[in-house]
């Protein structure tokens, strides 16, 4: 089977590496920083940012969200299947 990805660099603007399913849990950050949300079903997401910033933002079913994340919060979020692009 050929990898496209075996030669190719990580990068921001690529595409990403894998995706994880995600647990909010207002305690524990994600293994790494996400670059972006998907949620399946819309809702609310409450998040810590990249950065530090606590963010709450509405999201329709099957929606993408690029913004670097740490933490997906359980308190204040009410959408699901909620998975993180990840890089690494």
């Amino acid at each position: 089977m050929t990898n496209p990805f075996e030669n190719r660099a990580v990068s921001l603007s690529g595409p990403t590496q894998d995706i994880l399913p995600v647990t909010p849990n207002d305690a524990a950050d994600l293994s790494d920083v996400a670059v972006a949300l998907y949620a399946e079903t819309g809702g609310s997401i409450a998040f810590v940012t990249a950065s530090g910033q606590s963010r709450t933002v509405s999201v329709s079913d099957f929606s993408i969200l690029p913004v670097g994340v740490q933490r997906v919060l359980a308190t204040g979020t009410t959408a699901s299947g909620i998975h993180a692009f990840m890089v690494s």
